[in-house]
């Protein structure tokens, strides 16, 4: 079951550290790679002293902020070279909890992606605005209404994918960068008649560090689901 956790980072020197530690005390099969931004708070130089005593942590520096897609799809292809069985998608600020890494792994046994939802067992989010929690939710049904995938958190970015998901996606053709690439991952691997599975997570607001959501994050995942509805109608998805 040799995994391989991402991370993104940009400024959160406040959190990677404990972070690596929790992830990788899960188990001995499960490795980490940051993908960081060039942090101006030097989390990239905190992930490079981790690295002198923890060979399971490995990291990929980019020369600016570039995209969370962009970020996965560089740690997916690094994932797939060097063998990974399974690879998952995780935040550095402890909204997604450590502790449910062996979960979703373990459910990976039998499916090829599972999803860390907040809204497949009623909804499990702490310290959310109301305001932002009603966009969320409800921007999760109409990702659902528009596309027709059975997800009821298609916006979410805990997951596990089976490294033969990721095989058989051309990843060069990802049409998506924001978090917007969350819903695009899902429905390509929905339309490849993957099976997926949801198991819920207590999602958590972060303590440290700044929300990198904003307007065009937004925009940019309400017109693609548009696009990939008709891609799909007219046979078009690559």
């Amino acid at each position: 079951m040799k995994t391989l956790v991402i991370i993104p980072t940009y400024n959160e020197i406040e959190n990677i550290e404990r972070m690596v530690e929790i992830v990788l005390s899960k188990s001995e099969d499960i490795e980490i790679l940051v993908m960081d931004d060039n942090s101006p708070d030097g989390t990239g130089k905190c992930v490079k002293s981790l690295q002198s005593t923890e060979p399971r942590l490995h990291l990929i520096e980019r020369p600016g902020k570039m995209g969370l897609g962009s970020a996965y799809v560089t740690g997916f292809k690094y994932a797939l070279e060097h063998d990974y069985e399974y690879i998952m998608e995780m935040d550095a600020d402890f909204s997604h909890n450590p502790d449910d890494v062996p979960r979703l792994i373990a459910a990976a046994q039998n499916k090829d992606l599972v999803i860390g939802s907040r809204y497949c067992n009623g909804v499990n989010i702490i310290n959310w605005p109301f305001k932002r929690l009603l966009i969320s939710y409800f921007a999760s049904k109409y990702v659902r209404v528009i596309t027709g995938m059975p997800i009821k958190d298609p916006t979410g970015g805990f997951k596990c994918f089976n490294r033969r998901v990721l095989e058989s996606i051309n990843l060069d053709n990802i049409l998506s960068d924001g978090y917007a690439f969350q819903i695009e991952m899902n429905f390509r691997a929905w339309v490849k008649r993957f099976r997926i599975k949801e198991i819920p997570i207590v999602f958590t607001e972060r303590l440290n560090g700044v929300s990198k959501m904003n307007r065009n994050i937004v925009w940019e995942a309400a017109w693609l689901v548009w696009r990939l509805h008709f891609l799909k109608l007219f046979k078009l998805l690559k």
